[in-house]
């Protein structure tokens, strides 16, 4: 029996790619970068709005998983722009305030679709509560 369980969410990309939106393995999940898009396939031009969307989808699939943000131990964001910092960390604050994960914040020179300025990562250890 594998102790290695696939979530996914949905994304066209997961097939075409061939990945997971999360990946649990034991008492680990690794959250793939998440991009801010919603179902209908249409995304913000806002990056405070995009970073919410990536870390509303992030959060379903840790759910899915069995964790939740207070399993958060990383994420990594990924911005077009540096000017968007202050408003993509406002949102992780919104998030992960009282958790306060190791954060990684990098600027890329562009992600996978021009209108993303956002593509957010996060990593979990499930740790057993009493």
């Amino acid at each position: 029996m594998s102790d290695r369980a696939g979530i996914a969410s949905g994304s066209p990309f997961e097939a075409t790619i061939g990945f997971s939106r999360a990946v649990r393995v034991g008492d680990r999940v690794l959250v793939s970068g998440t991009a801010p898009v919603w179902p209908d396939g249409s995304c913000s031009p806002d990056a405070g709005d995009q970073a919410r969307r990536c870390f509303e989808i992030i959060m379903v699939a840790l759910a899915e998983a069995g964790a939740g943000a207070g399993d958060v131990v990383r994420t990594r964001m990924y911005l077009t722009a540096a000017a968007d910092a202050t408003a993509v960390g406002a949102v992780h604050a919104e998030f992960f305030g009282p958790v306060r994960p190791a954060a990684t914040m990098v600027v890329v020179t562009a992600l996978l679709d021009p209108r993303w300025r956002v593509e957010i990562e996060a990593e979990a250890i499930l740790i057993p509560r009493t």
